[in-house]
């Protein structure tokens, strides 16, 4: 499972004319699920993200967190994270959860995060949308379960 964390002051996401999600000053995370993930992992993901401190205290050092800043999320299912580019120029997808793991656990990620975070926002998954950010720093993070799990 991969998270990108990416701090942001406002971030929308839309399908076809529609927002689907809107925030202001918090986390725009897309979420790339592997065949293999489970809610435990997601479980550690989700732990990491709400804990991790990386909002400026009153001295500009990144020492707070998302519950510290006030922050809401934007949950963005990306399948595209799990893309293997290492033969040739056309990507392949096939580590990448199938659609009904994948989408699953976006839910039970939406659940749980909703319990940690008082403004859960999504995309829809599955559907083609656009996402506008203004990334804060910039300040972009990876987790990556591979790595910390």
């Amino acid at each position: 499972m991969k998270f990108v964390i990416q701090r942001v002051t406002h971030a929308r996401v839309t399908v076809g004319e529609a927002v689907t999600g809107e925030i202001g000053t918090g986390y725009l995370i897309l979420i790339g699920i592997a065949k293999d993930d489970t809610k435990e992992i997601a479980d550690k993901l989700i732990a990491k993200t709400v804990n991790l401190r990386i909002f400026e205290d009153e001295n500009g050092k990144t020492n707070r967190s998302l519950a510290d800043a006030g922050g809401s999320v934007l949950l963005v299912s990306q399948f595209t994270l799990y893309a293997n580019c290492r033969r040739g120029n056309r990507p392949d997808f096939i580590g990448a959860g199938g659609p009904e793991l994948a989408n699953g656990l976006y839910e039970y990620i939406i659940r749980e995060m909703r319990k940690r975070v008082p403004t859960v926002e999504t995309g829809v998954f599955g559907a083609h949308m656009t996402v506008e950010l203004t990334n804060d720093g910039p300040f972009t993070i990876l987790l990556d379960s591979a790595e910390l799990c």
